[in-house]
């Protein structure tokens, strides 16, 4: 079942490549991932800590190679997020007007390749599908893109290639750091001989540099970050809201997957750089988002600014904060990918997304209005969408890290500071709201139609998740706690 879940978008994309209905065959295509998805939650084993539905098969023995997949709580719950925000972005590409068989087949293998990320064992495919998954991200935004796409398309590929190769650095030192009678890409192996001290003090903090740096490019990590706007605004409306809502948390996943588990000095010699430059994706870039006068760069600052957040909660090391980050990667990815979305809609019909040209577009489009106050809710962490579940947990893992030092800590510092990201994101978000939504309506727009029924399915699918799992994040949290269990504690 989850080589169907990897390879069912990838095959898709191939057969419209070759003559294939595009659209119908990418929401088939679509549909099939998310069920398979949900059947893998459905007969999920909750307390079990290994990887479940593990498929191998052994390509270069003496190599250690091998194509292996499987999921354990953190897989399964990235896997489930791009199935879910797969099928809204295509629901929500509808008519191309051009290239459109080459538009749906890059959608599906950026699924695909994303899906294969989170779902392989294997180093190396856990990097090649990464990529896999990049090289049709440049081509949506250099040919079906708007604005200044060519520079955007340039801008965001030699950002991501530099980090791409920075990270495989990393993980060929990590390959070879491990004595070579353990030596695998296995990446089961690789935890094993961590656990056992087989991985150096002074190995572990330059091959944690180099990860950080590496994942934290992908991820718009400050100072890293400028990429990431100027790619959302200048994408089409599906390709933002899978590579901002799925592709992005490659690397938060890589982090917590590789470098905490198996570079835990590393981690620790290199926090209070980590901390620093979390804080700058919180408050600085927080107030640079506030300043923007476009929805779609508002959007695309909000996207770095919350990746903040989640550093915060991988940086604490503790089971609380690491739930709560991966949490909040979930919800994240549900939230941006619906205010993409609606954001595309609103360019697609008004032609604009700049603020003073929009106002009182819930008068005749109360339906998106609805949706996109939803998507603002749960972007601030309002009680009941599962951003909040994400964000609580994050702060009170990170306050309680270092608790009984007996002294103000840097992360009771940073969880003080990061408090009041909350404060500016509700600026920035009620703001967009009011400016795109509320007010007088510009007599421009009297002809507008709301979001036809068809294009409501998808946005309910993205707001029914965030209520669900904001209402019962016990159900997320017992999913995920066990895979952090072998290598963190409670306490910390």
């Amino acid at each position: 079942m989850i080589l169907f879940v990897i390879f069912c978008p990838i095959i898709a994309a191939i057969l419209i490549m070759v003559g294939a209905p595009a659209r119908k065959t990418a929401l088939a295509a679509s549909v099939l991932t998310l069920a398979a998805a949900l059947f893998l939650l459905a007969s999920f084993q909750l307390l079990q800590r290994d990887f479940q539905h593990v498929t191998s098969f052994t390509i270069s023995p003496e190599w250690h190679l091998s194509f292996s997949t499987g999921v354990d709580g953190l897989s399964l719950a990235m896997v489930l997020l791009a199935a879910i925000v797969t099928l809204a972005a295509v629901w929500f590409a509808g008519k191309i007007e051009k290239y459109e068989k080459a538009f749906y087949a890059c959608l599906l293998f950026i699924s695909g390749g994303a899906i294969g990320a989170f779902a392989s064992i294997d180093l190396f495919f856990f990097y090649a599908f990464h990529e896999l998954a990049l090289i049709p991200t440049f081509l949506l935004i250099g040919i079906w893109g708007s604005g200044n796409r060519i520079a955007a398309a340039w801008k965001i590929t030699i950002y991501l290639a530099v980090g791409s190769f920075i990270l495989l650095l990393g993980l060929i030192l990590l390959y070879q750091s491990v004595p070579a009678a353990s030596r695998s890409f296995d990446i089961r192996a690789l935890q094993a001989a961590a656990s056992l001290g087989q991985i150096s003090a002074d190995a572990q903090r330059h091959i944690y540099l180099l990860l950080l740096i590496g994942f934290g490019i992908l991820t718009s990590l400050f100072p890293f970050h400028t990429w990431a706007p100027e790619a959302y605004a200048a994408a089409p409306a599906p390709a933002a809201m899978l590579h901002a809502g799925i592709l992005k948390k490659f690397g938060l996943y890589g982090l917590l997957r590789l470098a905490i588990p198996m570079l835990p000095e590393g981690a620790r010699h290199w926090t209070n750089l980590l901390v620093v430059l979390l804080l700058a994706n919180i408050i600085y870039v927080g107030l640079v988002t506030i300043a923007q006068k476009r929805l779609d760069w508002m959007l695309g600052y909000s996207s770095v600014m919350h990746m903040g957040y989640i550093f915060l909660g991988i940086a604490s090391a503790g089971i609380l904060g690491v739930t709560g980050a991966a949490t909040m990667m979930f919800a994240h990815g549900l939230s941006i990918a619906l205010l993409f979305a609606l954001a595309g809609e609103l360019r697609k019909r008004t032609g604009t997304l700049i603020f003073d040209e929009l106002g009182g577009l819930a008068k005749v489009m109360p339906f998106a209005g609805l949706a996109f106050g939803l998507g603002a809710f749960a972007a601030i962490g309002l009680p009941g969408f599962a951003n909040f579940a994400g964000e609580i947990m994050i702060f009170f893992g990170a306050f309680k890290n270092g608790w009984e030092i007996g002294r103000f800590h840097i992360f009771q510092v940073a969880t003080v500071l990061a408090l009041w990201g909350v404060v500016i994101s509700t600026v920035y978000m009620l703001r967009a709201y009011r400016k795109a939504f509320m007010g007088m309506l510009n007599e421009r727009w009297n002809g507008l139609v709301d979001l036809r029924t068809g294009l409501r399915v998808p946005v309910a699918l993205l707001v029914g998740a965030l209520l669900w799992y904001g209402f019962f994040p016990q159900s997320f949290v017992r999913m995920i706690t066990p895979a952090f269990r072998t290598y963190l504690t409670a306490n910390k």
